[in-house]
């Protein structure tokens, strides 16, 4: 028997009745099985390798270009994780699949978070960060072979926001792990940075998840561990979400819409744009590999201006739009 089997067979014995096994997982492009390794092992394994993620590492979260400390959308996606998993152990689910889910779910993400987001909206009439993190593994990566990963990785992480539930529970982990991770690590950030103090919190925050970082998330995640045991769906106390409402339009109003980040918000937002009209005005301006040969131009140009880091994208508006200094010999 392979170690991949005893694995498998394990799941089997110690999960909970409506955890995902991995024995069970299904690939659009059936694979030989891996020797050592789980279906789900292998997709987070692929997550993890792939060039999506690493570029995690320089995208937003919240602030732009942050200095040191400040959260990142690589050490968001990671906090993601850890929640998830702790979670996904406690309550006897699959924490492969969870953890794979966790590491995949942002990798569609533009460079400056949201704000680039929303400015490929407006300028195209579509687009959604979810979505492009289930393109950039099925078809961006590996030179367009994508990773080919199995149907539940693929599922959670095209349904960790918006309006459908994953279909899996370890899915409706990562869902509500992404919401916690962001609430309390975005406040952490905004008490860093001197925007906010713990006593700026509304009082029903303070009272059920306590003013820290670590007791909000203690505080989010033993309420809905406690309330999905042995159930067939995942469970936050509606006190709880109720909350957790009231913390993210605080958020929302104080830190995700304040007055001292607009404007580089809206630099951001605006060369995101300007970066999408040069490359449509001129598709061959694209490099190479994002030609549009067999997809529209406009996919094209998303995929590629979607896929930049802030770092890059910057240096890239500098180089297109802005003069150089002569250097005189």
């Amino acid at each position: 028997m392979q170690i991949r089997e005893v694995t498998e067979e394990r799941e089997v014995k110690y999960l909970a009745t409506h955890a995902a096994h991995s024995r069970d997982a299904v690939r659009d492009r059936p694979q030989d099985k891996d020797p050592l390794r789980t279906e789900y092992q292998r997709d987070r394994d692929r997550i993890l390798h792939s060039k999506a993620f690493r570029r995690l590492k320089h995208k937003t979260q919240v602030y732009i270009a942050p200095t040191d400390h400040y959260r990142t959308r690589m050490t968001h996606t990671l906090e993601v994780s850890q929640i998830a998993r702790t979670m996904a152990r406690a309550l006897r689910l699959n924490e492969d699949l969870t953890e794979a889910i966790a590491l995949g779910h942002d990798v569609g993400h533009t460079p400056f978070g949201h704000v680039g987001e929303f400015a490929i909206r407006d300028l195209f009439g579509h687009f959604h960060h979810n979505e492009q993190s289930l393109r950039v593994l099925d078809v961006l990566e590996k030179h367009g072979a994508g990773l080919n990963l199995t149907q539940a990785v693929r599922d959670g992480i095209l349904n960790h926001t918006g309006p459908n539930l994953p279909q899996t529970l370890e899915g409706q982990l990562v869902r509500y792990s992404d919401r916690i991770a962001y609430l309390c690590h975005d406040f952490d950030d905004a008490e860093r940075a001197g925007m906010l103090t713990a006593d700026d919190l509304p009082l029903e925050v303070q009272r059920r998840f306590g003013t820290t970082h670590s007791s909000m998330i203690t505080a989010m995640v033993s309420d809905l561990v406690y309330s999905s045991l042995d159930r067939d769906c995942i469970i936050m106390p509606d006190a709880t979400q109720a909350v957790m409402r009231i913390f993210r339009e605080f958020m929302f109003a104080n830190v995700y819409q304040a007055p001292a980040l607009v404007p580089d918000r809206k630099r951001g937002y605006r060369l995101v744009q300007e970066l999408c009209r040069y490359y449509l005005e001129d598709p061959a301006r694209l490099p190479e590999e994002h030609q549009p040969n067999e997809i529209p131009v406009a996919t094209a140009v998303i995929d590629y201006v979607a896929g930049l880091t802030d770092e890059y994208a910057i240096r890239l508006y500098q180089d297109t739009f802005l003069p150089r200094y002569w250097a005189v010999k």
